[in-house]
């Protein structure tokens, strides 16, 4: 009996990865609520996708045991995608962080020998991805040691290719960068914890080395770096000085948003709910992506290793990609690894229950390849060679 793909949610970061599978003979469907968005999002030429109206009672008939349901839709609905999923014996597939409702899915999961697959986006995703290859390379060099000091450093961030006034545009509604503007934040830094309320109370520069020239970026800390720790097997006698999982601007951000940091640090209770809603607004009206604008995308991922204050291995990964013919790039970067996990998912390369992004250097190289098949190569660096 063949497996059918249901992709939930066909919004601007879902086609690159859509056509990729419709391309292959595994069937799909792309459900959104919207029917005439979706078709016009996945208008192309290489092949005829199957795109429905959003319906769960429809969904409910047709969904069979060991399909794969693919939840693109807002992150409030993933939970119910996956209680959908544990139901009906079908996989489940997001690029989004693993909450803690989903995690508590993963005995059930794993008893009915299903797949739950999130974390495998841009980031988390390819972040994942660039880390488990740095630590696995590090713990097989000759310089892996607990007595060393380890500084790890992930960043990545989204902007137009050519910058404007305002050092970024919006792919989608500004509502949920907003709202990450608001958000606390936990690092490691100075082997110490560090904390913050909000992005502009620990901005720093970021210097990236990527192909053929160094750039300098805005960066600041994202969510809570602490967990990732463990994640990216770092072993519990490590040293570690720095872990940092963060976001990136073009530089001069924090200057060309100083206003909007200034109102939106004030803002409270449910009045300020409302003009965050209409800060949104205005924002998608002045700073939404113009048709066939490129975007740009650069992810750096780093682990650098000290003994005595000497460094002893330094290797960073770097992804530095643009918008082209085929669409944005954030669009590619996003959706792309998800098809890579629900074929994994497919061919029984996935273990069963609640998992992330794979950390096997094998799978990743696989998926890595598969990337750069369709344009967006990683590049490699090796800061001790001369």
């Amino acid at each position: 009996m063949t497996n059918t793909i249901h992709w939930l949610g066909a919004g601007l970061s879902s086609a690159p990865g859509i056509i990729e599978l419709a391309k292959k003979s595994t069937p799909l469907i792309v459900w959104n609520r919207s029917l005439v968005k979706a078709e016009q999002a996945l208008k192309n030429d290489e092949v005829q996708i199957d795109v429905r109206e959003l319906d769960w009672d429809v969904l409910t008939e047709i969904v069979k045991p060991g399909d794969v349901l693919v939840s693109m839709l807002p992150a409030t609905l993933h939970l119910t995608v996956a209680q959908f999923c544990l139901k009906h014996k079908a996989h489940f597939v997001s690029s989004s962080y693993i909450a803690p409702e989903m995690a508590e899915l993963n005995s059930q999961a794993k008893d009915l020998e299903l797949c739950f697959v999130n974390e495998v986006g841009l980031d988390p995703g390819i972040d994942h991805l660039l880390a488990h290859l740095l630590v696995d390379s590090y713990q097989n060099s000759e310089q892996c040691s607990s007595s060393n000091q380890h500084y790890f450093r992930s960043y990545c961030g989204g902007f137009p290719k050519v910058a404007n006034d305002f050092k970024y545009k919006f792919s989608w509604s500004p509502l949920g960068v907003l709202k990450a503007l608001r958000s606390k934040a936990q690092w490691q830094a100075d082997g110490m914890v560090k904390t913050s309320n909000a992005p502009w109370e620990a901005l720093s520069e970021y210097q990236a080395k990527l192909s053929d020239h160094s750039e300098t970026f805005q960066a600041y800390p994202n969510r809570d770096s602490l967990p990732f720790i463990k994640q990216y097997n770092f072993q519990d006698d490590w040293d570690v000085q720095e872990f940092v999982r963060g976001t990136l601007r073009l530089n001069g951000w924090s200057t060309a948003w100083q206003p909007l940091f200034d109102e939106i640090a004030t803002l409270e209770g449910r009045s300020g709910e409302q003009r965050l809603l209409e800060i949104s607004r205005e924002l998608e009206q002045k700073y939404l992506y113009d048709d066939n604008e490129a975007d740009r995308v650069v992810m750096c991922v780093e682990l650098e290793v000290r003994q005595a204050g000497n460094v002893v291995w330094h290797q960073s990964y770097y992804l530095d990609s643009q918008g082209n013919a085929q669409g944005q790039a954030m669009a590619r970067l996003v959706s792309l690894p998800v098809s890579f996990a629900i074929e994994s998912v497919l061919n029984n390369q996935i273990p069963t229950g609640v998992s992330a992004a794979p950390e096997e250097p094998e799978r990743i190289n696989q998926w890595l390849s598969a990337l750069t098949a369709n344009g967006d190569s990683i590049g490699h660096h090796n800061h001790l060679d001369k």
